[in-house]
C-alpha cells in the first residue's frame, strides 16, 4: 500500500489573501475628478497593448466592489491587497487631495471591515500622474518628494483602519519596464534615465514610509513588495556566475540593499560605470531611504536562467519581460537570458516552486527577523467557461498547490512568512497584454461584466478555511 500523504497545514495566523491592482480593475477613469495616468496615456497610444485594450471601464471594480468584497467573503479571505490611484486621490500629483477620490477608498476599506476582511493598501502600483510624467517623471528627484506628500494624504484618510501598508510595487517594473525597455508606461528607452528613476523609487520608498509614520497609528505595518528574482546559471564556470552577480544586482540588490542594508552593492556601480556616475545619490539619501521596516513583501512568479552572452548571441531577451528592442537590464548585454525547463504558464514563465521557497530563505537570511508575505503568486491560464458557464481551471490548482507547498517548507525551515496574497483577485486589465491573460480565481465576462468563481477560487476557500491544501486532481 502507499504510504499515506501528510496534508500541508499552515499556522492559524496565517493571512489567506488576493491582490489587485487600481488601474487593472477600477475603471471610472474620468469620474470624481481622476486625471489620467501615464497607464492611460500608453494605454490609448498605438501599438502599445495588444488589441488597443485599456483600463477605461476594466472590469467596472468602482462600481461594483460591495459585490466584490461580497464574493471575496463568500470564498472565505482573510485580507485584501489593493492599491490606491494616485491621479484619483491627488490628479495632478501635488496639492491637496480630492475628498470624493479618498471617499471611494474609505467606502471600500469600510466594506472590507464590514465582512470581516483585513484591508492591506499598496500605495503606488505604476500609475504616476501624467502631468509628474510630464514634469520628467521618476528620473527626477522631485517625484520622490511628491509621492511622500501623496502617502501622507492617504495615511491621514486611512490610516485609523488600515493597519497593512506597502509603498511600492514592483518598482524594479517602474524603472526599467517603464525606462528601459519601453513595454510599460510611460514607455521610455533610456537606460540612463532608469537607474535615476531606480534611485528615486527608492527615495519615494524612504520618505513615504516616514510620512506614513508621522500620521497613523504606531501599530500600523509600513512594508514594501518587490519582484526581487530567484537567479540561477547554467553552469558554475566563473563567466556564467558573473552574469549572475550583474543580473543579481539590478533585479534584487539595486533596491533591497539601499532599503535593507543603507547601500547600493558595489557590484552594481562598478557594472554600470560606463552609463552613469551616480551623482544623483546624495548626501543622506540612504539613510533616508534604509527606513526600518515592519515587514517585506515578495512577489514570485518564475525564476530567472542566465549565462554570458558568447559573441554572436548578444543581449537579454528570453527573460519574460515582454518584446522590445530595448533591455531592460542597462548595462547588462553581455548577459544570456534562457528559457527555464518545465511547463509553463500561458506567460511563457516556467513553473518552478523551488525559486519560491529559494527567495524566501535568502531573505530570512538576509533580513532575520522580518516578517515576509507573499503579495503576488500566481499564474495565467486560457480559461474558458464550459456549457454550464462553469470555469474549470485545474492547471492553477496545481500550480497554487505548488507553490503555497513551498511556503509551507519555508515556514517549517525557518522562514518567517505570515501570509499568501494570490494574484489575482480577478482577471483583468493585464497591463501590455490586455486582455488577453487571466490571471484570475474570479473568471470575468469582459462583455457583461459577469464574475464567476473558477474552480481554483473553491479550491483556494477550502485553503483558506482549514488551513489545510486540498488535494490536486
Amino acid at each position: 500500500m502507499p504510504e499515506p500523504v501528510t496534508p500541508v497545514t499552515f499556522p492559524s495566523t496565517f493571512l489567506w489573501g488576493a491582490s489587485t491592482s487600481a488601474y487593472q480593475i477600477e475603471g471610472a477613469v474620468r469620474e470624481g475628478g481622476r486625471t489620467p495616468s501615464i497607464w492611460d496615456t500608453f494605454s490609448h497610444t498605438p501599438g502599445r497593448t495588444a488589441g488597443g485594450d485599456h483600463g477605461d471601464t476594466a472590469v467596472d471594480h468602482y462600481h461594483r466592489y460591495p459585490e466584490d468584497v461580497a464574493l471575496m467573503a463568500e470564498l472565505g479571505l482573510d485580507a485584501y491587497r489593493f492599491s490606491v490611484s494616485w491621479s484619483r486621490v491627488q490628479p495632478t500629483g501635488r496639492g491637496p487631495a480630492v475628498q470624493v477620490g479618498l471617499d471611494f477608498y474609505r467606502r471600500l476599506v469600510d466594506e472590507l471591515l464590514s465582512h470581516g476582511i483585513k484591508p492591506a493598501v499598496t500605495l503606488y502600483h505604476w500609475d504616476l500622474p501624467q502631468e509628474l510624467e510630464d514634469a520628467g517623471g521618476w528620473p527626477e528627484r522631485d517625484t520622490a518628494y511628491r509621492f511622500a506628500e501623496y502617502a501622507q494624504l492617504v495615511g491621514e484618510a486611512l490610516g485609523d483602519r488600515v493597519e497593512h501598508w506597502m509603498t511600492l510595487n514592483e518598482p524594479w517594473c517602474t524603472a526599467f519596464l517603464g525606462y528601459a525597455s519601453g513595454v510599460h508606461a510611460p514607455g521610455r528607452t533610456e537606460p540612463e534615465a532608469s537607474l535615476k528613476a531606480a534611485h528615486h523609487l527608492n527615495l519615494a520608498h524612504g520618505l513615504g514610509s516616514t510620512a506614513l509614520r508621522s500620521v497613523m497609528p504606531a501599530r500600523n505595518s509600513i512594508a514594501v513588495s518587490l519582484n526581487s528574482s530567484t537567479v540561477r546559471t547554467v553552469s558554475q564556470d566563473p563567466a556564467d556566475l558573473a552574469a549572475a552577480r550583474k543580473i543579481d544586482d539590478l533585479a534584487n540588490g539595486i533596491f533591497h540593499g539601499p532599503m535593507l542594508h543603507g547601500a547600493y552593492p558595489e557590484t552594481l556601480l562598478k557594472a554600470t560605470e560606463e552609463l552613469t556616475d551616480w551623482s544623483y545619490v546624495m548626501e543622506g539619501d540612504l539613510e533616508l531611504i534604509n527606513q526600518p521596516l515592519d515587514a517585506l513583501g515578495l512577489n514570485y512568479y518564475t525564476p530567472a536562467l542566465v549565462s554570458a552572452a558568447d559573441a554572436e548571441a548578444r543581449g537579454p531577451r528570453a527573460d519574460g519581460h515582454g518584446a522590445s528592442a530595448y533591455s531592460p537590464w542597462p548595462a547588462a548585454d553581455d548577459v544570456m537570458f534562457h528559457q527555464s525547463p518545465g511547463e509553463q504558464t500561458q506567460m511563457g514563465w516556467s513553473i518552478d516552486p523551488t525559486g519560491l521557497h529559494d527567495l524566501l530563505m535568502r531573505y530570512t537570511r538576509e533580513a532575520p527577523g522580518l516578517p515576509l508575505y507573499i503579495t503576488e503568486n500566481g499564474a495565467a491560464y486560457d480559461d474558458k467557461p464550459d456549457p454550464d458557464g462553469r470555469v474549470h481551471d485545474p492547471e492553477r490548482i496545481a500550480y497554487l498547490h505548488g507553490h503555497l507547498s513551498a511556503v509551507r517548507r519555508a515556514i517549517s525551515d525557518g522562514a518567517d512568512v505570515r501570509g499568501y496574497y494570490q494574484w489575482s483577485l480577478m482577471d483583468n486589465f493585464e497591463w501590455s497584454y490586455g486582455y488577453e491573460k487571466r490571471f484570475g480565481m474570479v473568471y470575468v465576462d469582459y462583455a457583461t461584466l459577469k464574475r464567476t468563481p473558477k474552480s481554483s477560487a473553491r479550491w483556494y476557500s477550502e485553503a483558506a478555511r482549514t488551513g489545510t491544501l486540498p488535494p490536486v486532481e
